[in-house]
């Protein structure tokens, strides 16, 4: 095979390895930059493009902006302090919060239970024998069985005895 031959066999082969790679990359009038002159040129753009946008917007609430994360950070911690209201580190967590309610409703269910076996002036009340026992002597009274009875007539008991 003479000289000849084997470079155009070459050029031929390599023509077709830069069709592929031409194939590709693709045209550069499709790309959708305003610079179509090279890669290199539209990938310029494009990075100036990204470089110039303002996604971050601290001042104001958009759909096509966000905050920075240090004014994010700090919205949260204020709504945090807000939902808080000032309790104290011990209540400051849902759960730490739970667990007071339910140490609270234990409590709670004990005071209520003590007030419940009080002795009422404000309302009846159905005692049994030894809570009422309890009761007179806790207030020093007497039982009424003890008293006697209460509408006996000493009047009369008395102008009997005088005859």
């Amino acid at each position: 095979m003479s000289l000849q031959t084997q470079i155009q066999s070459f050029v031929l082969r390599a023509a077709q390895e830069f069709n592929a790679v031409y194939t590709k990359i693709g045209s550069l009038a499709s790309l959708s930059t305003t610079d179509k002159t090279s890669l290199v040129s539209a990938i310029n753009e494009l990075k100036n493009a990204v470089n110039a946008s303002t996604s971050i917007d601290d001042a104001q609430i958009t759909t096509s902006t966000t905050y920075s994360s240090s004014k994010i950070v700090g919205l949260l911690d204020a709504l945090k302090a807000d939902i808080l209201g000032g309790a104290d580190a011990a209540f400051d967590t849902l759960l730490e919060i739970q667990q007071a309610i339910q140490t609270g409703e234990s409590a709670a269910t004990a005071l209520l239970d003590t007030v419940n076996k009080r002795v009422r002036y404000d309302a009846a009340q159905a005692l049994t024998a030894p809570e009422q026992a309890q009761a007179r002597s806790n207030i020093g009274a007497v039982a009424s069985a003890d008293v006697g009875d209460t509408a006996f007539d000493f009047v009369a008991a008395f102008e009997a005895a005088l005859i």
